[in-house]
């Protein structure tokens, strides 16, 4: 690294890459480091929903802003990224069932009472959007650099596990499971989940459907929980979803928590129980304890911004982040408050305990 980046980035998941697009085209010089690849972490195991969500007023205010600028953004995505609104059906299974519903998705069993449309919501592929946002920063002068593993992050410091030193006037730990590594006292916690993708089985599904006890699931901060969660891909796949697991240390895919999740899926899609998955695999979402991503300047360091906590919803509000990141560090206004996002609401002091 040549040229003293103006912000040095760690990590190249879809946040930090679009917090880097986003400053780039600020004009910051910027550097991101990442110890593996593009996409390695949360973002390439997960399934790529860009939704709406309203647990809380601040959830909702980041996620439809964000929504909005996918909106803005997807017509200059690239075809890998496969963007698609295919609108979500939350699906309540309940004793009546709703003609309008089984019209939408024929192959829902019934009974079913019926279900929400949100049309507004998409899906993207994750690793495809990651490396597309980082290619457009790498195009407006930002720097890349895979393989550097960061083991302490400071100061305006970032000392890699080779011995050498990156410096920067702003740092941003976007590290997802990891950032608690590189910032201790950053309340995030690993929580683990399964995915499948099955053979090619175009029109089984139209929209992405959801039951309503997801959101029971998501909720959960003990026990492990699945939930009916499916996804159409525009090549025909499907991608099934979705389970929920805290103090998991291994990324093995389990066969207990696995057969629960399928099974769910087959009681609400009988069609699926024959179809051909292809692939399994596990991934770590960064969570917090009040369901809210971490988004601004760490309280101890004054070099120091988080990026980091968004769980499940990090593919939706990774443009906002972005957006939110760069107005704070070039002190300019922001489209929504940022206040409910800032690290300092979980920030306990040694000092203090």
């Amino acid at each position: 690294m040549t040229r003293k980046p103006d912000v040095l980035i760690v990590g190249a998941g879809i946040v930090g890459a679009a917090c880097a697009f986003e400053l780039a085209k600020a004009g910051v010089r910027v550097a991101v480091v990442e110890e593996r690849f593009t996409a390695a972490g949360a973002t390439g195991a997960s399934m790529g929903h860009v939704v709406v969500m309203d647990d809380s007023e601040a959830q909702f205010s980041l996620t439809h802003y964000s929504q909005t600028l996918w909106e803005e953004l997807h017509e200059e995505l690239p075809p890998n990224v496969e963007f698609e609104r295919c609108g979500t059906i939350w699906v309540a299974a309940d004793e009546e069932e709703m003609t309008a519903l089984q019209q939408a998705e024929p192959h829902l069993r019934v009974p079913l009472a019926g279900g929400l449309l949100v049309d507004g919501d998409s899906v993207v592929y994750p690793p495809a959007a990651a490396s597309y946002l980082l290619e457009r920063a790498v195009g407006l002068g930002a720097s890349l650099h895979i393989g550097k593993a960061v083991v302490t992050l400071a100061n305006g410091s970032a000392r890699l596990a080779d011995g050498t030193t990156l410096s920067a006037g702003v740092l941003i730990n976007a590290a997802g499971k990891f950032s608690p590594k590189l910032t201790p006292g950053i309340q995030v916690k690993p929580r683990k989940g399964h995915l499948v993708i099955t053979d090619r089985y175009p029109g089984t599904v139209r929209h992405q459907l959801v039951e309503l006890g997801y959101l029971k699931s998501a909720h959960s901060l003990t026990s492990d929980s699945v939930a009916f969660n499916i996804q159409p891909r525009k090549t025909g796949q499907l991608l099934i979803g979705s389970s929920r697991q805290y103090d998991a240390e291994h990324d093995e895919v389990e066969s207990a928590i696995l057969s629960r999740m399928l099974h769910r899926a087959f009681e609400y899609l009988p069609a699926i129980a024959s179809y051909s998955g292809i692939r399994i695999w596990t991934g770590f979402r960064p969570a917090t304890p009040d369901k809210l991503p971490l988004i601004g300047a760490w309280p101890e360091d004054q070099t120091l911004y988080i990026a980091t906590g968004h769980e499940g919803l990090g593919i939706t509000t990774s443009l906002a982040t972005g957006k939110l990141i760069c107005a704070q560090i070039l002190g300019q206004p922001a489209a929504i408050p940022a206040d409910p996002y800032l690290p300092s609401r979980q920030f306990v002091s040694e000092a203090h305990v």
